[in-house]
């Protein structure tokens, strides 16, 4: 049973940003993580030291941690539902699965069709089916349920199968009845098609069917109610659920702990190139990194991070493929811009500058970059592919305004600047890399992501609107998730930037609050 979810559908930001991202400086301000916060309720309670984990603590974090999961992914992902998908009838369980229903059902036609019949596992049926036409009442439908329960009553119908008296058939055209009348819309025609099914082993074969459909819709109506529920109380939901989780796994943030570790390293680094020409002064001071730049520039190494070989940090997994779609469609874009750049400083803007052109040599590039992200795409032979295009169009457009094309020699250097995109240290890429990481980095700064976008650096302009959908949706799961684990990450940071102790030491520490 897969779960479905689009991830370009994903929560709006104005209902999860907005409030937190006006407040983010001053949530983590100097004071907020040098203070005492243990007495606060929303700062996670503190821990015992280390201790050993049992099996049923951790299959209990196990399930919290499910919980927490499914409730992230109802209220965050508009398009999230259930659906029902058989197995594949080439695979084994598929296999395996149809010769055990086909025995079933052989076996159920050879005892209707004795003389006299055999009815237990036709009334092993009607149980079954009565007990699911109940789990989709509501609590107040009595006059149906007795009816429900009166019609399929197991003990009457076994009584008139020891009289040979049972009607099959009629049990199986109320059980239709009922149906339609607890289904939703879209399953009326599945429901005419029951009527219109004469044969009784295939028609208990199919209400079966349309009743796991019902079980769907059923599933789904509910996530529909619960949703706006969920969406206003999810923060406290998941601050408590993740808590739990600490409580019965001390080393539950672990992962995370380091994460802001490696941030907090890139600052400082950051610090000592910009400070070492100064006289006296101290780059490696932690008490001068702010608190709100290190979880920031963590969240930026999720647009970078290898989410194939490294694990992500336990307060981020409920977003975690959202995270890595955002990073692959950058990934994508940032070559759709390299191009775009390229072509222009070849070309120069006598072309590159007609209206559409641009747009055009996009279309081409994203056409031809889909699926870059799959284990076996050949980047290379696309980008050279790309080259050719382009310098295809190029021609084709300068032909039509009468200027001469380009010359075999640009040509290949057009094509060859295009395949060196995907080289180490390329220096267009880094260019372009280093534009979009500003851009995302300008935006968890914003106190309103949807009233001020920031301004698009130059060479961005092409993939414009596709970069500041997707950073719409980052700045919303970023702060979001501030809010969520924001006391978590204070005790962390706490203990990282202010504490006495030596970073190496805080670590297991701080993965315990």
């Amino acid at each position: 049973m897969p779960l479905n979810d689009d991830q370009n559908s994903d929560f709006d930001s104005s209902r999860l940003s907005e409030s937190t991202a006006s407040s983010s400086d001053s949530e983590y301000s100097r004071q907020s993580f040098t203070s005492d916060s243990s007495s606060k309720p929303s700062s996670p309670a503190s821990t015992s030291p280390p201790k050993t984990v049992t099996f049923d603590e951790l299959m209990a974090a196990a399930r919290n941690l499910s919980n927490l999961t499914l409730a992230h992914e109802i209220a965050v992902n508009e398009n999230f539902h259930m659906e029902h998908v058989d197995l594949p009838q080439n695979s084994l369980e598929g296999r395996v699965k149809q010769i055990v229903h086909k025995a079933f059902w052989d076996h159920l036609e050879s005892e209707l069709n004795e003389d006299p019949p055999e009815y237990y596992h036709a009334i092993k049926l009607f149980e079954e089916i009565k007990e699911t036409l109940l789990s989709f009442l509501t609590p107040g439908a009595n006059r149906i349920r007795n009816q429900i329960c009166e019609v399929l009553d197991a003990d009457l119908i076994r009584q008139q199968a020891e009289h040979d008296a049972v009607d099959v058939l009629g049990l199986a055209n109320y059980v239709i009845i009922t149906m339609g009348k607890l289904c939703a819309p879209i399953r009326d025609d599945d429901i005419k098609q029951l009527k219109a099914t004469g044969n009784i082993v295939e028609l208990l074969r199919q209400i079966f069917h349309v009743l796991d459909l019902m079980k769907m819709d059923m599933v789904n109506y509910t996530i529909q109610n619960i949703r706006p529920q969920l969406q206003r109380n999810l923060v406290d939901y998941e601050r408590t659920k993740f808590q739990e989780i600490l409580e019965e796994t001390p080393s539950a943030l672990d992962l995370t702990t380091e994460w802001i570790k490696e941030s907090i390293k890139d600052e400082l680094l950051s610090v000592s190139c910009e400070t070492s020409s100064s006289p006296g002064a101290d780059g490696s001071s932690k008490p001068n990194l702010s608190p709100t730049l290190v979880l920031n520039n963590g969240y930026l190494k999720l647009l970078q991070w290898d989410y194939q070989k490294k694990a992500i940090p336990e307060t981020l997994i409920t977003d975690e493929v959202r995270l890595q779609k955002l990073k692959e469609k950058l990934n994508e874009l940032r070559i759709i811009a390299c191009v775009s750049l390229i072509t222009s400083n070849m070309v120069g803007t006598t072309i590159v500058g007609l209206p559409d052109f641009a747009d055009k040599l996009k279309r081409i590039s994203a056409v031809l970059l889909e699926g870059m992200n799959k284990e076996k795409f050949d980047l290379k032979e696309a980008l050279n592919t790309i080259g050719v295009q382009i310098c295809s169009e190029v021609n084709r457009s300068l032909s039509e305004r009468g200027f001469p094309t380009l010359s075999m020699e640009i040509q290949n250097s057009l094509a060859g600047q295009i395949c060196s995109i995907v080289e180490e240290d390329n220096p267009m890429s880094s260019l372009i890399d280093k534009r979009i990481q500003l851009y995302m980095k300008s935006l968890l700064t914003l106190p309103s992501i949807q009233k001020c976008m920031p301004t698009i650096p130059g060479g961005l302009a092409v993939i414009q609107a596709e970069i500041e959908s997707i950073g719409s949706q980052y700045a919303s799961i970023v702060n979001f998730n501030k809010q969520v684990y924001g006391p978590f990450y204070a005790n962390i940071l706490r203990k990282l930037l202010f504490s006495e102790a030596p970073m190496g030491k805080t670590g297991t520490d701080a993965s315990t609050n």
